[in-house]
């Protein structure tokens, strides 16, 4: 049996975590929870669906800076999930990328919104993408099939 997955429009779709050397990254991932990836160079690694490897990937690893701020203590004495207004998020960390069926569209919606586009819309192995800021400064991402 062929499991076939499609693409929701505007839905969560894969998620991208930032590592600071993808080779580590990918060695830790695939021994703790058995992981495999598409490579992709030294910058990048998709990781394969971990249902049989078949399907298409769920997420990467992406080549960044640190993903720890220097003063992490700042960060720790406040409980996941309950940043306050104001304060500053983690640095590096997971990219959420949403899926679009029209990505111009797309890129109209999120600055109409009073969204900021930040980077793209530009190409990439697997289609087309973009990032935006909410305006609360939340980067996420938007890609699209086809080039």
């Amino acid at each position: 049996m062929t499991e076939t997955t499609t693409h929701q429009h505007h839905s969560f779709d894969y998620i991208e975590l930032t590592v600071t050397d993808v080779g580590e990254a990918k060695r830790f991932y695939g021994e703790a929870f058995g992981w495999t990836f598409n490579d992709c160079g030294p910058e990048y690694a998709g990781i394969r669906n971990p249902r049989d490897g078949t399907g298409p990937e769920v997420g990467g690893l992406r080549a960044g800076d640190a993903v720890r701020p220097e003063d992490q203590h700042a960060v720790d004495a406040v409980p996941p999930g309950n940043l306050r207004a104001g304060e500053a998020g983690r640095p590096g960390g997971p990219l959420v990328l949403l899926y679009s069926a029209d990505l111009e569209q797309s890129v109209s919606a999120v600055q109409q919104a009073g969204g900021r586009v930040v980077n793209g819309p530009y190409s990439f192995p697997g289609g087309r993408r973009f990032h935006f800021t909410d305006p609360s400064g939340n980067e996420l991402g938007v890609w699209s099939e086809g080039g």
